[in-house]
């Protein structure tokens, strides 16, 4: 079965959509090529220039348009946060499959209304959560779940970034609860939720504390400063539904660091730690054997961690972000084709959203929130 691929925003996710997509079915082997069928951006100059670009058949500065075509099985949603609802219910009122990148929606309620509404339709669903697909990552739930590490009792994660870190950084939507949504918990934060999730389980409740550390930022055009109203910091302790509990901090604003989503898992026989930056790696100590030799081992991802051997037959050899959403792209095409959901779809991003937003609701009342 072919599918067409209809393709909305091409900043760097639209891209990384582009790409993954276009090559899913040379990577696998076990997949029907998608047609790359069209295009959607503004002006319609670029929207042209691009779609020549990725390679799609056609391109257009409609997104309705594009939704309506004909040749559009499923519907790729890179756009800014705001947007994702209008057009995710609009591809699922036309019967399309969605691909959405994370957050779903700005506040919860608009996320509830997607999900309900896919789930309704019976379309498949794929949220942008790339990261979990890595092999390294799919390696530690299996060492967790064989009880490599005895029984999970503590996670440690944090996920930073410098994006927001400079106070002269001019204002821009991304400052506005009304175009932003959260800020570090929907950018960053959920991404952590959703390692968390899929490496401990579901979080049942939790305490948090955010911050805004850059309160005003200068607007672009030197007629002043403008507020910001969402979080350039946000921490939580919480307490997972097997028992276990955890932390987690991500900030915005953090000098230096480029993608640091780095987490660890404590078992009572030992621990598993992981970094995005090297994420290629694993860590893994075990207390078993003589004390003397005893110490963190370093798991290099290769072959023997599916799928990295599609993509590469060699170990060290290194996967990367690009490889990751291809990964993402090839379970949600699996899916489609045999009628079944695809990890995460809208009901599970909605459950990691569910999280992040009770953090911040924590932090604004002051209040342990039980999920």
């Amino acid at each position: 079965m072919t599918l067409g691929l209809g393709l909305i925003g091409t900043g760097f996710m639209g891209k990384a959509h582009a790409l993954a997509y276009g090559s899913a079915a040379a990577v696998f082997g076990d997949l029907a090529p998608v047609r790359l069928a069209q295009l959607c951006d503004t002006p319609a100059q670029k929207a042209r220039d691009l779609a020549a670009q990725f390679g799609f058949a056609a391109a257009t500065d409609d997104w309705r348009a594009l939704i309506a075509s004909p040749e559009v099985d499923i519907v790729s949603i890179t756009t800014p946060n705001a947007l994702h609802k209008e057009m995710a219910l609009a591809a699922i009122d036309a019967g399309k499959h969605v691909h959405c990148e994370k957050p779903l929606a700005l506040t919860l309620e608009d996320a509830q209304e997607m999900e309900a509404a896919a789930r309704a339709a019976g379309v498949r669903t794929k949220v942008g959560y790339n990261y979990i697909h890595n092999p390294a990552v799919t390696h530690a739930r299996a060492l967790i779940a064989e009880g490599m590490i005895g029984k999970p009792v503590h996670f440690r994660g944090w996920v930073d970034e410098d994006y927001q870190a400079d106070p002269d950084l001019p204002w821009t939507w991304r400052a506005t609860r009304a175009d932003a949504g959260l800020g570090t918990l929907g950018d960053l934060g959920c991404h952590l939720v959703s390692m968390s999730h899929v490496l401990m389980g579901e979080i049942e409740s939790l305490i948090a504390d955010t911050q805004i550390i850059h309160e005003t930022r200068p607007l672009p055009d030197g007629s002043g400063r403008a507020a910001v109203e969402n979080e350039d910091t946000a921490s939580a302790i919480m307490r997972y539904r097997n028992g276990a509990q955890g932390t987690l901090c991500t900030s915005r604003s953090a000098w230096g660091r480029k993608n640091k989503l780095d987490w660890e898992v404590h078992g009572t026989k030992g621990m598993i730690a992981f970094s995005q930056e090297r994420l290629n790696e694993l860590q893994l100590y075990v207390n078993e054997g003589p004390r003397a030799q005893q110490g963190f081992r370093t798991i290099l991802t290769g072959p023997e961690h599916a799928p990295y051997g599609a993509f590469c037959p060699a170990p060290g050899h290194q996967l990367g972000f690009g490889d990751l959403k291809t990964i993402e792209v090839a379970g949600f095409l699996r899916a489609i084709a045999a009628g079944e959901e695809s990890f995460p779809n809208f009901t599970d991003a909605l459950e990691f959203e569910r999280v992040i937003h009770a953090i911040d609701t924590s932090a604004r009342e002051g209040r342990r929130v039980t999920l």
